[in-house]
């Protein structure tokens, strides 16, 4: 998709994440399903966003936001 001044405009729905390990590897992802949570696979475990309802503007445009909830580890 093109915008009016031919810059190309990536159409996947994105979200922002709030909170969690300061080093995750980018804040903005891929937006989950609705009523799914994100969960980014970080340092042999995964951390979990929950949707808050809220948006926010951020340099890729109005975001919703997702914020961290909880750390879980992958088995073995």
């Amino acid at each position: 998709m093109r915008r009016g001044n031919g810059e190309v405009m990536d159409d996947t729905a994105k979200a922002l994440l709030e909170g969690g390990p300061q080093d995750l590897p980018g804040r903005i992802v891929a937006r989950p399903a609705p009523g799914d949570d994100a969960k980014i696979e970080l340092r042999g475990g995964y951390e979990h966003f929950r949707p808050t309802g809220r948006e926010t503007d951020t340099p890729e445009g109005r975001l919703p936001v997702y914020e961290w909830w909880e750390r879980t580890e992958m088995p073995g």
